[in-house]
């Protein structure tokens, strides 16, 4: 380890070492299909609230890190790229490894795309998933092994994190500056125009994303009739998400980022035309712009966000810590989104009563599908581009923004060598 680092570094680095352990174990055991049966509901429940607190611990200060890797704007946006694109290949990664371990415990031949006439209505009613009540069964021992092989893949994760990545301490504050308290600092975050506009804007359009995504699999089993396409289809989104980031990163550089932030509503029309036409070869074609789609929603909230952090620096010189609050803030909005979406898609599915594991669905169950693919997330979609009209942060803006942190920072450091000449000379006469 740098013994240069800032001591909030240090501090970033040991918490994401501290709580990755215990995020593996509480993954590993989420997986883990206890001996008993009646409390199994609250297992898993404890077991995915500890998950999901520790990867927000973790979360929180990995993408902090991009305030301190570099001060140019332009080399925090490449980090930036590089990181969702690696995050998106992570993902990819991670679902072909699950999905291929697990594989042996799906396979079911109860569901065939056109029964014979005389079907019974068991075709309809019965469940084609198995109930593995026996710890020991098959499928529990693949989804055990699979969360072994995930939690060793974070592991490696968090040991090129630790190795591989330097800071740099925050170049315009001075050395006497304080770190603003968390309660004054999220008032003062929350009260900042761009940052509101901003979270506003992105929280609507990533719950947009988060509805499409939760919904394209039972889309494509019960409304579209292509359950034996929807791995592939998963597989075209995520590649085309992974691949398209780079090309989003060029073109926000040469249009700017409110012009890309355009790119989000391009899964909207086709979208629409596969709920209303399905079709194989369509739903493959939604999947690959609802990629570049995907891949705009990630990207640019990540890149805008240190645009908002320098333009509060600017108004607040004399604070330090502000990058962290304005993070987590954001992180936990990134969260309330996920959780939008999956409450607005399990309260309509449950309401028009959806059955799990049934081959075939009831029309409302259906239709509320195919609601929730095309006309909900079009209009979150819209509405918080809309918002994004108003965002105030301009490439103009960025520009003057970066000249005058540097006359902050060549002043800042100007004062401390005068301050330090002065002190000189006191001691020299004394």
């Amino acid at each position: 380890m740098d013994k240069n680092w800032p001591a909030h570094a240090l501090v970033s680095i040991n918490v994401m070492l501290a709580c990755t352990p215990f995020t593996v174990v509480s993954y590993f055991f989420m997986w883990y299909l206890p001996p008993f049966v009646s409390g199994r509901v609250v297992w898993y429940l404890i077991f995915y609230c500890l998950f999901q607190a520790l990867t927000t611990l973790f979360q929180v200060p990995y993408s902090a890190l991009t305030m301190f890797l570099s001060t140019d704007q332009k080399e925090r946006d490449s980090a930036t790229a590089y990181r969702m694109t690696m995050e998106v290949l992570g993902t990819l990664i991670g679902a072909a490894l699950q999905g291929q371990i697990v594989a042996s415990a799906h396979v079911s031949h109860h569901c065939i795309v056109n029964p014979p006439v005389n079907a019974t209505d068991s075709w309809h009613d019965t469940p084609s998933l198995p109930d593995p009540s026996d710890p020991l069964s098959h499928q529990a021992k693949v989804y055990m092994i699979a969360a072994g092989v995930i939690g060793g893949v974070y592991l490696l994760g968090i040991v090129i994190l630790f190795l591989g990545v330097k800071e740099k301490d925050d170049p315009y504050a001075l050395n006497s500056d304080r770190a603003i308290p968390f309660c004054k600092g999220l008032g003062l975050t929350m009260k900042h125009g761009p940052y509101v506009k901003l979270t506003a804007s992105f929280l609507l359009i990533s719950t947009a994303v988060q509805l499409e995504q939760s919904n394209f699999v039972l889309f494509c089993t019960h409304a579209a009739d292509l359950r034996n396409h929807f791995q592939y289809l998963v597989v075209t989104i995520l590649v085309s998400a992974a691949v398209s980031i780079p090309f989003w990163q060029k073109f926000l550089q040469r249009f700017g980022k409110k012009c890309a932030a355009c790119g989000i509503s391009w899964m909207i029309p086709f979208a629409v035309m596969l709920v209303t036409i399905p079709n194989l070869i369509l739903a493959y074609f939604v999947a690959f712009v609802s990629g570049l789609s995907i891949a705009a929603s990630l990207l640019l909230p990540w890149s805008m966000l240190p645009d908002v952090v320098d333009n509060f620096r600017l108004q607040n010189p004399h604070g330090k810590g502000q990058e962290t609050i304005f993070y987590s803030s954001y992180v936990f909005f990134t969260k309330m989104s996920a959780g939008i979406g999956l409450g607005i898609s399990a309260a309509g599915l449950e309401f028009t009563g959806y059955k799990p594991g049934i081959c075939r669905q009831s029309n409302d169950v259906i239709l509320t599908l195919k609601i929730l693919i095309g006309a909900v997330p079009a209009i979150l979609i819209l509405v918080g581009l809309f918002i994004l009209l108003f965002y105030p942060i301009t490439e103009e803006s960025r520009k003057e923004t970066k000249l005058a942190l540097e006359v902050l920072r060549r002043s800042h450091q100007s004062t401390e060598n005068l301050d330090d000449h002065k002190e000189g000379i006191s001691v020299w006469q004394l």
